[in-house]
């Protein structure tokens, strides 16, 4: 396989006309090769039109057929090779060891989804046998859930693989039934070409229906508002910033048919270390925090920016061994020069907020988007009086505040925003502080860690990557887990239907081995 400025529309590999674009290495900001054709709106209108065409096909796959496809996609990514990673590494910065554990991940969540298809759960089937001799007789009555039809998604910058053309929004969408199409970054033009021929292979291998996947590239803002505006598309999966992200639910919400948006945003993932914890090993947890800030140059969207603690010589402590920890750590390169600068500009503000103080960074050695990270502290007060400092700086940079006492502590909670994570370290003497953050936190976070650190998202069934707003558009939805799934499906109900035409999820005879709700009954399939 090979990178040839390819974009992919249903089975074709297409050459946009609407101008050319490149990729960019991080490390050095040269150009890469080779020139990537943009698409135009006629680009985009065939592959809207095509997903529409493909969806009732699509969704009528058998469960086993639309499992082995994402079960192939996975082969076909490893497939691709060492081509992948070295491209990856080229055009993001990030190690090989780092992006062969995107790989994995990457694939490892298409073959949970296709688990998760196979089950069947995820079609809730439910039947509610008919009462004709109830006043008033009730009918016969049936539900499952089905695909929402075609969805939009955009890739993410700061995962080439995990949350791009074939990652999470993808794979579950697919999963529910619903085609897809891809607006790639445009900072990983030939690692997206790469993974998007090997979904277009993997749906020539499995039968797919003629535009089940089209991946679009283009500069700007228009061709993404426009796939978000089309009528065709039933849905949207974004990983970015919170301007991005609104732009698109703004877009969505103008339609004569609004749509959702699951917009991952913002978040910077409280980190509160309750004064036990402290006493009994301060410069432990200071490490493993200088260490989650700065993994993946502070890029993840569950890096830890801000802390919180009651001040004192514990806290001094932790703040001491942090400095130590960060001063050793070297200038990682960031994704692209674009966020480099707004990395540059976000900690040059935060310098500048009066009752601020910058109490640690890390080294300056490196070339093109290197990052210096960077701890700053405040009190809880003004903390409280600045919702600036509570803005996300995407990169390796951190807030201590410092509270007065446990009811400080508290307050800080209450005002923070919605959050992806929130973590509290506690030893058993915490109890009474832990116990009254816990129930605040489930206001404010999808996911509460205790005695550990935010960056890593298991992929998994339990697994929830989101949260109330800023951090999501949509409180309800995680886009990490099996049950990312629901954010592409709704309910049907069948009322009366003959049996010669129920779907299979809702035969009497229950071909497809489910387990059901039956009457108000669980019943398990033998």
């Amino acid at each position: 396989m090979t990178i040839q400025g390819d974009m992919i529309i249903g089975r074709r590999i297409v050459r946009g006309g609407a101008g050319t674009l490149r990729a960019h290495d991080p490390s050095t900001r040269a150009d890469l090769e080779p020139e990537f054709g943009a698409a135009g709106m006629d680009d985009l209108e065939a592959a809207c039109l095509l997903a529409e065409a493909a969806f009732d096909p699509y969704r009528g796959v058998p469960l086993e057929g639309r499992a082995r496809f994402l079960e192939t996609i996975a082969e076909r990514i490893m497939d691709i090779g060492p081509l992948l990673i070295e491209r990856a590494g080229a055009e993001s910065g990030l190690p090989a060891a780092r992006l062969e554990g995107e790989r994995a991940r990457t694939c490892n969540q298409l073959r949970l989804f296709a688990k998760v298809v196979r089950d069947g759960h995820f079609l809730e089937a439910t039947l509610d046998s008919a009462m004709p001799a109830r006043t008033p007789p009730r009918p016969d009555l049936r539900m499952r859930k089905i695909g929402l039809g075609p969805v939009a998604v955009f890739g993410a910058s700061n995962f080439p693989l995990a949350f791009s053309v074939a990652g999470g929004d993808t794979a579950s969408a697919l999963a529910a039934g619903c085609p897809v199409v891809v607006k790639a970054h445009n900072a990983h033009l030939g690692t997206s070409e790469l993974v998007a021929k090997a979904v277009r292979q993997a749906a020539e291998d499995c039968g797919m229906p003629d535009g089940t996947f089209s991946m679009l590239i283009a500069s700007g803002f228009e061709i993404g508002l426009a796939l978000v505006a089309h009528p065709a598309i039933k849905a949207v999966g974004f990983t970015g910033s919170r301007t991005g992200g609104l732009a698109l639910v703004n877009a969505a919400n103008a339609r004569k048919e609004p749509i959702p948006v699951y917009a991952e945003m913002s978040s910077v993932n409280p980190f509160f270390l309750l004064p036990g914890a402290l006493a009994a090993g301060g410069a432990g947890l200071a490490r493993g925090f200088v260490d989650s800030l700065t993994l993946g140059t502070g890029q993840f969207c569950t890096n830890p920016g801000l802390v919180i603690g009651i001040a004192g010589a514990d806290l001094d402590a932790f703040g001491t061994a942090a400095t130590a920890a960060l001063a050793a750590k070297g200038a990682g390169t960031m994704l692209t020069a674009g966020i480099h600068q707004a990395y540059v500009d976000a900690v040059s503000r935060r310098a500048g907020h009066a009752g601020v103080e910058l109490v640690a960074q890390g080294g300056t050695d490196g070339c093109g988007c290197a990052a210096q990270a960077a701890l700053y502290q405040a009190d809880a007060a003004t903390f409280l009086a600045n919702p600036a400092l509570e803005d996300e700086i995407f990169g390796p940079a951190a807030l201590i505040v410092t509270c007065r006492d446990a009811d400080e502590v508290l307050d800080v909670a209450r005002h923070v925003e919605g959050q992806l994570t929130a973590t509290i370290h506690a030893a058993a003497k915490d109890r009474a502080l832990a116990g009254g953050l816990l129930p605040i936190l489930e206001r404010k976070a999808g996911r509460i860690l205790f005695n550990g650190f935010p960056t890593g998202v298991e992929v998994s069934h339990a697994m929830v990557h989101g949260g109330p707003y800023p951090a999501t558009s949509d409180s309800r939805s995680t886009s990490v887990g099996a049950t990312a799934i629901e954010r592409f499906l709704r309910p049907v109900c069948y009322q009366d239907v003959p049996a010669v035409l129920l779907p299979e999820a809702l035969q009497d005879d229950n071909p497809l081995g489910l387990a059901r709700m039956v009457d108000g009954q669980l019943v398990i399939a033998r």
